[in-house]
């Protein structure tokens, strides 16, 4: 399997592909609660059926060219994944998200996975737009749109009901052209 390494730190990230359902019920039952906060994603990977029936839809959305998924590994255990949840090429758009266990928050894996994630998008398939919506209240993802540089465009106001809840979801995003600016104000 091939990876990419997110630094020193024995970071890397992956793909996530059907044949490691078990890998990855292992990781949402060490942060199923964690996760849950904001995330569906314990709600879809309850059992290794559902696990493998949920990779199967991004093995199939890789295929079609329509999403992607990998899974963010610490000294090789599947510790986060981060993913294009929507993408569309002809329209040069997608939505970046993402997910952590709580033993390895704060240690800035997710921005750097993310990172990847969107010079993939923008260097590699040409897309214009990368989305990331959050709700208000998950104040770590938000840190996350600001460190990669997107702006608020705006906020969807009780537009997600989640967990008896109706979450304001903002969104944010960058343009490939701001994209490539910050890559050369980097160097």
């Amino acid at each position: 399997m091939f990876a990419i390494s997110l630094g020193d730190d024995g970071a890397e990230l992956g793909p996530l592909e059907p044949w490691q359902a078990e890998e990855l019920l292992a990781h949402m039952d060490r942060g199923r609660e964690y996760i849950g906060r904001y995330v569906a994603l314990p709600t879809v990977c309850t059992d290794l059926p559902s696990t493998r029936a949920f990779l199967q839809a991004y093995a199939d959305k890789t295929a079609a060219d329509k999403g992607r998924i990998l899974g963010i590994r610490l000294d090789g255990t599947l510790v986060g994944g981060v993913m294009l949840r929507l993408m569309d090429t002809a329209a040069g758009t997608c939505e970046a998200g993402c997910w952590l266990e709580p033993s390895v928050s704060g240690r800035g894996l997710v921005t750097r996975a993310v990172r990847v994630l969107i010079d993939w998008a923008v260097y590699e398939r040409g897309l214009h737009r990368v989305e990331w919506q959050v709700s208000s209240a998950n104040t770590a993802s938000i840190k996350v749109a600001e460190r990669l540089g997107m702006t608020k465009d705006g906020v969807l106001r009780e537009s997600y009901p989640y967990r008896g809840v109706r979450h304001d979801m903002e969104v944010w995003s960058v343009l490939a052209p701001e994209w490539r600016a910050a890559a050369r104000e980097a160097r």
